[in-house]
């Protein structure tokens, strides 16, 4: 069950959002939720659904494209008069901090992400959106435009009753540092980059 904790308003460079918090019983991790105008039963609005990336949220690593995935969304939902942001506390597609960093190590071997996740006895991805599903379910939301490129979330929400409407890609520009791994996401992983 999921249970509204706390929120508040949080003025970002992005625009003004008010900042939930949740208890759930499906784990103990403490997610973040931004909301953009009144979100409440509304139909086909933007929400993005990111995944935690300390390397590149934070310290905006060019390994990959989570920062400016990141901040293209917070921009695009903060021009919008409604929008949401669920930010899932799974670092390294759901393998930890600890297990990224070693991944980062087999990477610079020459692996690409996947196999240095299948390496350290992981999936290519653990994560799992569940949370994301009770968030929109608590706002009355049933159909929305998620931005993504990965046809995972996608699935998952459909699975789960949440219609996709409309997918809004998010184009990030490669680097040397990425390019690698933006290619590996697209052909081994789906993402529709």
């Amino acid at each position: 069950m999921l249970e509204l904790y706390s929120k508040a308003k949080l003025p970002t460079v992005y625009g003004l959002f008010e900042i939930y918090a949740f208890k759930w019983d499906g784990d103990d991790k403490e997610n973040a939720v931004l909301v953009k105008g009144d979100i409440m039963g509304q139909q086909d609005i933007p929400v993005r659904i990111h995944s935690e990336c300390l390397t590149g949220d934070v310290f905006s690593s060019q390994r990959c494209d989570c920062h400016d995935q990141l901040v293209h969304s917070l921009s695009y939902l903060g021009s919008q008069p409604k929008g949401l942001l669920i930010y899932l506390r799974q670092e390294g597609r759901g393998i930890g901090l600890l297990n990224k960093i070693k991944a980062y190590s087999l990477q610079e071997m020459g692996y690409d992400t996947v196999e240095a996740n299948l390496m350290l006895g992981f999936p290519a991805d653990t994560r799992d959106y569940s949370f994301a599903v009770e968030v929109l379910k608590y706002f009355n939301l049933h159909s929305i435009k998620l931005l993504t490129n990965n046809p995972d979330k996608i699935e998952f929400l459909e699975k789960n009753n949440i219609t996709v409407s409309e997918r809004i890609p998010i184009l990030t520009k490669p680097t040397p540092y990425d390019k690698f791994y933006l290619e590996t996401k697209k052909i081994r992983m789906r993402h529709q980059i």
